[in-house]
């Protein structure tokens, strides 16, 4: 920490195994050109403003980290002006007699020459000439001395004690001071890499493109010691895309054709900023023209392009804001919900909720409901902080597992639970103040759905349907509190969410595990479906567009497919990568009303967020715990109803007995007001 606050006067360091979780280099490091982060396997994030200090760092290497985010990387990347060469694996070349290295000659093992291992360690000799970059007077008599390369001949006193220190900090593995061949440990065959080529031998060597972290199978290629950001989709394009300057990735040079594909495919699958602006722009500059009454933006040449959408719609001057504020804002504004103890009338409730689902308030942009694990609903105004109604188990509910508000009546909303229970609550008759004996008042019982997993309210505020763990679906009325009808055999598996239409009160859409999704009409019966669509997994859950032209069906796995509502015909499938899991339960729901669609699965941390109309990556968010047994993943998502790029995120702890937590995030706002002293204050986007 003092190092890191203060920085050193070295050419060279190395952090290699140590146990940092996220990188905080705020000192000076004027002086230094290589880093190794090599095997610091706790390492996950950098801090905001790390690497703000190293103008003359060159070669940075983070081989077996946990780095997984490709924005955030980039975003604490970018700073680095004199960045040339970066490594997050290790590419080895395996020929028919087995395993061998490239040298910077293009010698094999077994002919290179290692002569180069007898100086300063440093990452590609044919990018770098360390003639310039190491002490002509370094020796391997003192290699902690020569290690930090001071520019005063004799280290001070403070300098000595930190590290000394340093070198007993449990946090940071340095050297041992005796070992002679500590360098050679430290930076294994830095030097050893595939020759940058000229053009013409890019020409002929075109086969040797990457496709993400893979090699043609003829280069026989084997990659070593991978971060977990290496498998990341188009991972190497969209590094290669980002970082201009770089020469080498990954140990292998970075040539004129890698750079042409990496642009191609970084905007085939990424966009760089919402609505398609391809630069960043001041948001004063924005207010600006909006005060000048600038409804159009003059091309800057007639040769080029605009670099934003026309100024003609009617959300020209919101989107142009929101892409400023987002463009500034690599690290989102994470927020967890802090709900405290509140007043019984026989004692007071001090123990922490257990979420384990919320919904929004319809109308009311400042309210939401969650209920929790203990049967408990719970509404709160999650602006303030502060709780509107509780509603108790006391006995009658299990988990809530399915909650919707009513349209036209605010007050009121159903909360279903795994044990079958249905109710409609109406808040304004259910006082804060709750007695410990609970009574019918503001309370309609409807009758129980056995295993039920999903309930939703019509249009109109008449009906409801409720669906389980089974091939049926129930409808009920509201206003008789009777249940009408029981629609059998649907599907061919249980059926997981059923979902009504925004505006047609007669329309809704079943999703099952046995790979269909179907659209059904109260007015035709509900005996055959409008339609029926498919993944090629099972459906974990489907939703409408807010303006109903779409239906958003998500598989396990990642598997998100947009279909057209009126005919079920497929709009667009999104690139999201697998991670081969059969438990990995995905959900997903628009935000920015249809515009972006936000997914997230739980067997993973992050919840990514993509352009409904192209499929294209906006950012990722990644959720990050306290402390290395205490990783999180996403339970549950929703995109706030009345705020453009923000959304909640229902996060869970995999250690068990750890409890959830409504984790609010704004796209637009700065991660530095996000306390520190919370879990979540090192959580970032890439990309609720």
């Amino acid at each position: 920490m003092d190092i890191s606050q203060r920085g050193l006067a070295c050419q060279v360091l190395t952090l290699r195994s140590s146990r940092l979780r996220k990188l905080s280099l705020i000192g000076e490091f004027m002086h230094m050109h290589t880093l190794n982060l090599d095997f610091s396997s706790s390492l996950t994030s950098f801090q905001e403003d790390c690497f703000n200090c190293m103008p003359n760092l060159m070669c940075l290497s983070m081989c077996e980290t946990r780095i997984t985010n490709l924005w955030t990387t980039v975003a604490a990347l970018s700073k680095l002006p004199s960045l040339v060469e970066l490594r997050f694996q290790f590419w080895q070349y395996c020929n028919d007699a087995g395993t061998s290295f490239t040298s910077s000659s293009g010698k094999s093992d077994a002919t290179a020459d290692f002569s180069l291992l007898d100086r300063v360690p440093f990452i590609g000799e044919s990018c770098i000439d360390t003639r310039e970059l190491t002490n002509s007077n370094f020796s391997f008599e003192d290699p902690i001395r020569n290690f930090y390369s001071f520019d005063e001949e004799i280290m001070s006193d403070d300098v000595q004690s930190m590290v000394e220190d340093l070198s007993n900090d449990s946090e940071i593995d340095l050297p041992n001071h005796h070992d002679r061949n500590w360098l050679s440990d430290v930076f294994p065959r830095w030097n050893l890499q595939m020759p940058l080529q000229s053009e013409n031998e890019e020409e002929e060597s075109s086969r040797g493109s990457f496709t993400g972290n893979t090699v043609d199978v003829s280069m026989k290629y084997m990659s070593c010691h991978a971060s977990p950001i290496c498998q990341e989709k188009h991972y190497r394009e969209f590094m290669i895309a980002s970082l201009p300057n770089l020469k080498s990735l990954d140990n292998l040079p970075i040539r004129k054709i890698d750079k042409e594909r990496a642009t191609g495919i970084f905007s085939q699958y990424f966009e760089y900023l919402p609505y398609r602006w391809k630069s960043k722009e001041s948001v004063l500059s924005i207010i600006h023209k909006r005060e000048i009454k600038s409804g159009r933006i003059k091309v800057q040449s007639s040769k080029r392009s605009p670099s934003y959408p026309s100024g003609t719609s009617q959300y020209f001057y919101t989107r142009s804001l929101s892409a400023a504020k987002l463009g500034s804002s690599t690290w989102p504004f994470l927020h967890p919900l802090s709900i405290p103890g509140f007043e019984l009338e026989k004692g007071f409730r001090d123990k922490g909720f257990h979420p384990r689902q919320f919904e929004y308030h319809p109308s009311d942009s400042s309210l939401m409901v969650f209920g929790t694990l203990d049967g408990e609903v719970v509404v709160i105004n999650h602006e303030s902080e502060h709780i509107v109604s509780y509603i108790p188990s006391l006995g009658a509910m299990n988990s809530v597992l399915g909650l919707c508000w009513l349209k036209k009546y605010p007050s009121k909303l159903i909360a279903g639970s795994d044990n079958g229970s249905l109710k409609l609550f109406d808040i304004n008759r259910i006082p804060r103040k709750m007695t410990g004996l609970y009574g019918n008042s503001g309370c309609v019982t409807f009758d129980e759905f056995d295993q039920l997993t999903s309930v939703h309210v019509n249009s109109m505020d008449e009906l409801f349907i409720a669906s389980g763990y089974s091939r049926n679906v129930a409808l009920y009325d509201i206003n008789s509190g009777k249940r009408l009808q029981v629609f059998t055999d649907m599907h061919r598996g249980h059926i997981n969410v059923v979902k009504f239409a925004n505006h047609s009160p007669s329309i809704f859409a079943t999703s099952s595990f046995d790979h269909d999704v179907k659209m059904w009409d109260l007015r035709q019966k509900p005996i055959h479906p409008c339609f029926t669509a498919s993944s090629s997994r099972g459906n974990v859950m489907v939703c409408f567009s807010p303006d109903d032209q779409y239906i958003l069906a998500s598989a396990v796995d990642n598997e998100v497919r947009q279909f057209l509502a009126v005919d079920g015909r497929l709009h667009l499938v999104f690139d999201i990568a697998p991670t081969e899991s059969s438990q990995n339960y995905t959900r997903s729901y628009y935000m920015n009303g249809r515009d972006y669609i936000i997914s997230g699965s739980c067997d993973e941390h992050v919840v990514r967020i993509c352009c409904a109309q192209t499929g294209r990556r906006l950012r990722d968010i990644s959720l990050e715990g306290k402390s290395l047994g205490s990783s999180m993943f996403v339970q549950s998502l929703r995109g706030d109803p009345f705020r453009d790029f923000s959304m909640s995120v229902l996060a869970a702890y995999m250690r068990s007995g750890s409890r959830s937590e409504i984790v609010k995030v704004n796209l637009l706002a700065s991660s530095g007001h996000v306390k520190d002293d919370h879990p979540l204050c090192s959580s970032y986007i890439m990309g609720a």
